[in-house]
């Protein structure tokens, strides 16, 4: 199996966000300064996300799989009203009040499993998702937490500022802050 490196993940980010480039409305960015919208990696960034539309399928029939087995919710359907999400996104509940939540990168070959650290459940669960993941999307591998969570401080998103965004929001949303461990 391939490692994931920190050069590689950054590599990734700084190809489809600019650097040093807020995420704002057009109304409030100097003339003669970057506009976020009009940078080469923002035009990546929505490609990608034309991208996971066109391909939107092979996701449904895997979350239709995994939600024949359990309490799923798709957090993917603002993708396909047009938003410019970088991945695909789900929670499997595993309580009433206790979800984890997976991501498919439309970036690169790169998945996550957001683990609540609450009950031992959740990690068969996880790795039953791990196995789907890698099935259908041949290639594509977890991102280590230790590298996810790692803050990218040039980087902006569109609710999320500059100095904050982390690998794991760059890569799979802020969605991927939906289901906060304890």
């Amino acid at each position: 199996m391939m490692v994931t490196t920190r050069s590689e993940l950054l590599d990734v980010v700084y190809h489809f966000y600019p650097r040093g480039v807020r995420c704002t409305d057009r109304i409030y960015v100097p003339p003669n300064e970057p506009f976020y919208d009009d940078t080469e990696e923002h035009r990546r960034l929505v490609e990608a996300a034309n991208r996971g539309r066109a391909e939107y399928p092979t996701w449904k029939a895997m979350i239709r799989r995994l939600g024949d087995r359990y309490g799923l919710q798709n957090e993917s359907l603002h993708l396909l009203a047009g938003g410019g999400d970088p991945a695909y996104s789900a929670r499997i509940w595993l309580t009433d009040e206790t979800a984890l939540g997976f991501h498919v990168s439309l970036l690169g070959p790169y998945y996550g499993i957001h683990l609540p650290g609450i009950i031992p459940e959740e990690e068969p669960v996880a790795h039953e998702i791990a196995r789907e993941i890698e099935a259908t999307y041949p290639g594509y591998r977890p991102i280590p937490p230790e590298l996810g969570n790692e803050v990218v401080p040039d980087v902006a998103m569109d609710t999320v500022s500059m100095g904050k965004a982390t690998i794991y929001m760059c890569l799979f949303s802020v969605v991927w802050t939906w289901v906060d461990p304890v």
